[in-house]
């Protein structure tokens, strides 16, 4: 009996060091976004990452050129390691090899594009449903070159490493909960460039912007940090800064995005006229995390009646002067409403294509004779006349109707009175018998305001002012 113990527990050690050694090493593990049936981004140094035991090398297969890379987990059990993609293509497949297997497949190689804001951005195609089978036109909805990645609302209070989510080839399932304005923008990217289209999804209703600004961006400015402490606390949505970039945007930190797609604004309207301090420090931050100044594009809040006179028609001019910013732009939709009753545009097949336009011009060099709204470029004052030149005009102005509408001039008593126009060429020419010596000029520069004035290629002129009067109204202006 003395001789039995010694070999029964020789026995079960070696059992131990056989089967659960190899339980205890088996935990490469990769984050969500990293996955079977994802889009990488083409001709780039894409990273790949994850977790492993401390010291583990882990081997990496790349089935386009067959090629092997290693790399050896750090004393935090975090490893990363940059691949380079070639140009579009798939399906591929990916194999990590440490002391256990993880094989990714069905992987394309093409653009990636991130889609974030509020409501109008999160409204998905079940919701819409209709508008995603009309836009077919009887076509199946499967399309293998169109990629979709979903985020959950997440908060977190510091920035977080992972995320939930998985990677779904595009069907009726995936695009029933995915973004509507993103599924349309990624078919037009798609339909024009002809290389697989990955979309990330990152957006949740309500949200203001903070709460998508690191937390150091709006602590370090006094102005913005005491904008913040006003946001409404409500049940549905995050109020706090950075509340959602920690849990949302933080975790795609080393995946390679081509640019980011946005909107949202209509949670800001409360105090529009810091906004494009805001938008343009949370775009630098965006930049600033990936460590890449990409693309970034964005849509202007449609005209709806507010509880506030003339706060959302601030909050779009912010949203213009945020265009100022480096490879930046933004589209006009205020022809896409059909009541200014409802925050929520049905429309998104041609905001997700307006968006499209403007990224195949601006990032991929695509010859198009328009792709954006005119907007302000100067005025000038000709006796009782006001004319205005605009940007973003190839050939000339169209008025729907047979007047204009939402247009106004003012005088040095800074009232302003309803306005007749003329088009000449590329040039708006305004005028009022009741301002005989003008001297600033508005166009739909009102929270419901929709406008009439068009290029002749059929972009919505965008809203502006030629004043700095904040205060100014006119009883016969629809200041709604």
């Amino acid at each position: 009996m003395k001789q039995t113990f010694p070999r029964c527990a020789l026995l079960l050690l070696l059992v131990f060091l056989t089967f659960g050694a190899s339980f205890t090493m088996a935990n490469v593990r990769l984050p969500a976004v990293l996955g079977s049936h994802m889009v990488l981004q083409r001709n780039a140094d894409v990273k790949l990452w994850g977790w492993a035991l401390p010291n583990e090398k882990i081997k990496i297969t790349t089935s386009w050129n067959n090629r092997v890379d290693s790399v050896v987990a750090d004393g935090n059990a975090s490893w990363s390691i940059k691949i380079p993609t070639p140009g579009a293509g798939g399906p591929y497949k990916i194999t990590i090899h440490g002391y256990n297997t993880l094989v990714l497949d069905d992987i394309m190689i093409g653009e990636v594009w991130l889609c974030s804001g509020q409501s109008n951005m999160e409204r998905n195609g079940n919701q819409l449903w209709d508008s995603i089978v009309k836009a077919s036109n009887g076509q199946p909805l499967r399309n293998e070159q169109v990629r979709m990645f979903q985020i959950p609302r997440t908060t977190a209070n510091d920035p977080q490493e992972n995320c939930t989510g998985e990677w779904t080839v595009c069907d009726t399932a995936s695009i029933k909960n995915f973004s509507a304005v993103g599924y349309f923008y990624g078919l037009e990217l798609q339909k024009n460039l002809g290389v697989p289209i990955g979309l990330i999804n990152a957006s949740w209703g309500g949200t203001p912007a903070e709460v998508w600004t690191p937390k150091n961006v709006i602590d370090d400015d006094p102005l913005l940090a005491g904008e913040a402490k006003v946001n409404k606390v409500s049940k549905w949505w995050p109020h706090e800064p950075a509340k959602a970039f920690n849990g949302m945007i933080a975790p795609l930190k080393n995946f390679n995005i081509a640019g980011a797609i946005w909107y949202q604004g209509e949670s800001n309207t409360g105090h529009p006229k810091t906004y494009d301090r805001l938008f343009t420090k949370m775009i630098q931050a965006w930049r600033n995390w990936w460590q890449v100044e990409f693309p970034f594009y964005f849509v202007q809040i449609a005209p709806y009646v507010y509880d506030k006179s003339q706060n959302a028609a601030f909050l779009r001019e912010a949203q213009d002067k945020s265009q100022s910013l480096e490879a930046t732009g933004m589209i006009v939709i205020s022809d896409l409403v059909d009541t200014v009753a409802d925050i929520h545009p049905r429309n998104k097949q041609d905001v997700g294509i307006r968006l499209a336009k403007m990224s195949l011009v601006e990032t991929y060099g695509k010859v198009m004779p328009a792709y954006r709204s005119p907007s302000f470029k100067s005025m000038e004052i000709a006796k009782n006349k006001v004319i205005i030149n605009f940007n973003y005009l190839p050939t000339g102005l169209k008025i729907h109707g047979k007047s204009i509408a939402n247009a106004y001039i003012a005088g040095e008593d800074q009232i302003y009175y309803p306005a007749d126009a003329k088009l000449k060429g590329s040039q708006l020419i305004l005028s009022s018998k009741k301002v005989p010596e003008p001297v600033a000029a508005r166009y739909g520069f009102a929270n419901a305001a929709i406008g009439n004035l068009f290029s002749t290629e059929g972009f919505p002129v965008a809203p502006f002012r030629t004043d700095n009067w904040d205060n100014v109204f006119s009883p016969a202006q629809n200041i709604n």
